[in-house]
């Protein structure tokens, strides 16, 4: 059975209690008519009267039991809803005869859900509390809460127990709560632009849309095998072919690869193209979505992250790929543009990487290493080799490179942008050299996407599009060091037979 060890029997054993005085366990119908934030506001004016109560003003509350004290003939419990927690002060005489005796002191303990009426009072240590005059069993729980002490300390138990993570630690749903508002407040932004929002396939006949490994499924009607999408791109290009000239998503993302502390297999994405404006314009929109967003969610313009400082005042910084390399990651000029250079210099700084790597390759293995994590404060970078940037536009001033940026903050990418490629015969070509990519190893490379090039053929005005990573915005902005700590339900290794027993425990 899964609710088998000793403490669990003994509240199902009060669960059965409870059926037998005729009180359901698990009741229904259940109302309340305000929350815990919602008594402390309405009532906060006995705190400075003189009686210290008002009899004449009742309210009804529901939430978990979080505190017991009992007192003989009196009990103190703290009840907490999704607002806050409230105190409530239960006295034997003022509950129906027998009910503190026989049900509240036996049968009602920590964890348990309930629903309270009473009038507002403060306590003798100025507490604004309710005395109750009617108590109900909302929910009996069957598992015992962690001891209030230690709480849930365990990071795997609280990412895979999140229900219980957000029991028992209040600012696990206040991360949340402000994850859900960037993505509210960002999805207005968009509308207030002019934006339309949409929804693309989540199942593609062909992975596209960026360099990933993508996951496999098969559909039996059809029989045919589908991947989840790696990315949006292809499907909303389509769209402003179609005429939808500003168009967004902000939706799931499927890739699969490893885990950290910045990579989930599932992640959210907003994903956005805006016909006859240039990845300048983007630029200068997510400037805009970030000063709305810390002004909407009242934080300052310099925000804690881990053990640094980071400072959103706007225009964020500028600075192309090539200068990144020698202003900010201190590598020498002279071996940029040197293969063999390259390559040496990153053996002497013990980091491995195949010979055979083109430049451009190798410039991003130096600048993973030594430009990144020096990115602290939002930084654009601009102009990145074409070889790396498949779907991009070339320059016009130098057709070795993109029209393109890509931003991070605190040493993490958060956003990727450019000028789209809208010539569908060098997007031909570029999905050619993708697939003489994959046939020589390379497992992130994709197929020929014939039909996007069909769409293409038939006109992509001017456009530019940009992603931003919706999970990486919730860390910055909650200051979480792990992705996890802002996916409600992330990924996790599943557990051997004897964790699973000792998590039970």
């Amino acid at each position: 059975m899964i609710f088998d060890n000793q403490y669990e029997q003994q509240r199902i054993q009060k669960a059965e209690d409870l059926n037998a005085l005729g009180i359901s366990p698990y009741p229904h119908n259940i109302t309340r008519d305000t929350t815990t934030s919602e008594f402390k506001k309405r009532f906060s004016y006995i705190v400075d009267s003189e009686e210290k109560r008002d009899e004449s003003k009742s309210a009804t509350l529901s939430g978990r039991v979080k505190f017991l004290r009992l007192m003989g003939k009196a009990a103190f419990v703290k009840i907490e809803d999704e607002n806050g927690i409230l105190q409530i002060y239960v006295a034997r005489d003022n509950l129906p005869d027998g009910f503190y005796n026989s049900v509240f002191k036996k049968l009602i303990e920590v964890g348990d859900i309930i629903t309270v009426s009473g009038y507002p009072f403060v306590t003798k240590t100025g507490e604004l509390s309710l005395h109750a005059t009617d108590l109900k069993l909302a929910t009996k729980a069957i598992k015992p809460l962690p001891e209030k002490f230690h709480g849930l300390q365990d990071k795997e138990l609280r990412y895979r127990h999140r229900y219980l993570d957000m029991i028992m630690n209040p600012d696990v749903k206040k991360t949340f709560k402000i994850r859900s508002k960037i993505v509210s407040l960002t999805r207005r932004f968009f509308e207030e632009k002019g934006f339309l929002e949409v929804e693309t396939p989540m199942m593609h006949p062909i992975a596209g849309g960026a360099n990933a490994r993508a996951f496999v499924t098969h559909h039996n009607a059809l029989n045919i095998q589908r991947y989840l999408r790696i990315a949006p791109e292809l499907y909303l290009k389509r769209l402003v072919v179609g005429g939808f000239e500003s168009v967004f998503e902000i939706n799931r993302n499927f890739r699969n690869e490893g885990m950290d502390h910045t990579h989930n297999p599932e992640f959210t994405m907003l994903e956005f193209y805006w016909a006859y404006h240039n990845y300048e314009d983007l630029m200068n929109l997510t400037e805009e979505l970030f000063e709305r967003l810390l002004k909407e969610l009242d934080l300052p313009s310099k925000l804690p992250y881990a053990d640094m400082e980071i400072d959103f005042k706007t225009p964020f910084k500028r600075i192309s790929w090539s200068e990144s390399l020698t202003e900010i990651g201190d590598i020498p000029k002279e071996i940029i543009q040197n293969k063999d250079k390259m390559f040496s210099y990153l053996k002497d700084h013990d980091i491995n990487v195949e010979k055979n790597l083109s430049i451009a390759k190798l410039q991003t293995e130096l600048f993973d290493a030594f430009v990144e994590p020096k990115l602290i404060n939002p930084t654009f970078i601009t102009h990145y080799p074409i070889e790396i940037s498949p779907l991009a536009r070339r320059s016009d001033e130098d057709p070795q490179i993109a029209d393109r940026f890509e931003f991070f903050i605190a040493g993490k990418e958060i956003a990727n942008g450019f000028n789209e490629l809208n010539d569908p015969i060098d997007q031909y070509e570029r999905f050619a050299k993708q697939i003489e990519n994959k046939n020589a190893g390379d497992e992130e490379a994709h197929q020929m996407d014939e039909e996007y090039v069909h769409a293409l053929g038939y006109g992509l005005p001017p456009t530019a599009g940009e992603g931003i990573g919706i999970d990486r915005i919730a860390m910055i902005l909650t200051n979480s060091r792990s992705i996890r700590d802002v996916i409600l339900f992330p990924a996790m290794k599943p557990l051997k037979k004897e964790q699973i027993d000792e998590d039970k425990e």
